[in-house]
């Protein structure tokens, strides 16, 4: 089992499904925010409104719930009227309990959401951050999105770094890139990504 947390632009998106299927684990990234759709009722995007890598900065993470017409607790449905407000923490706690299920079960490799965090005390569980300069994520960032121009790469570049950091800072008084959350921290920008799952997979191997 492997939780990863990775600034934008430290390249998580493809490490992350490389370890996992190295390890012959699924990788979890995208799903928990549709589970805790299903699992709530409200549409997909209203859940992204509340998933820690969105990319529209602390605003849009700590906007207004969804308004339902109906949610369910513990299994039973409870009506609410059209402008009730489901309370963002309720997201968080539903993604907790997919992450704790992932862990409870065979495991994987997951991807944000403070799966750090979340599974800290948990023992058997490799917790990775990958990070790099902000002028190398930049520049990596930039190289990858052929055809946007760079202010606006580098726009979503701080937002997204703002909007993963007041995720974990607001619901869990924590910040991503404090090393002592991980037992393994790696500069991805300058190391490739081919070395960083091979250093991974081993770690793994090694809790």
């Amino acid at each position: 089992m492997v939780t990863i947390s990775a600034a934008y632009g430290a390249g998580g998106a493809a490490i992350g499904p490389a370890v996992a299927a190295r390890l012959g684990l699924p990788f979890v990234d995208r799903a928990i925010p549709a589970a805790v759709a299903a699992a709530i009722g409200c549409p997909l995007e209203e859940a992204l409104t509340h998933d820690g890598r969105a990319e529209s900065g602390l605003g849009r993470i700590l906007a207004g719930a969804a308004r339902l017409p109906t949610v369910s607790f513990a299994g039973i449905d409870a009506y609410l009227p059209e402008q009730a407000i489901l309370p963002e923490e309720e997201f968080v706690r539903r993604t907790e309990r997919f992450i704790t299920a992932v862990a409870d079960g065979d495991g994987g490799v997951i991807l944000g959401r403070a799966g750090a965090v979340v599974l800290a005390d948990r023992p058997g569980v490799l917790h990775v951050r990958l990070d790099g300069t902000r002028a190398a994520r930049l520049e990596r960032a930039a190289a990858a999105a052929i055809g946007t121009p760079r202010r606006d790469v580098e726009r979503m570049l701080d937002d997204n770094d703002r909007a993963r950091a007041a995720y974990v800072k607001h619901f869990y008084g924590a910040d991503p890139a404090d090393p002592r959350l991980y037992h393994l921290v790696l500069d991805t920008v300058r190391l490739p990504e081919p070395a960083a799952v091979e250093v991974i997979t081993a770690a793994a191997g090694a809790v």
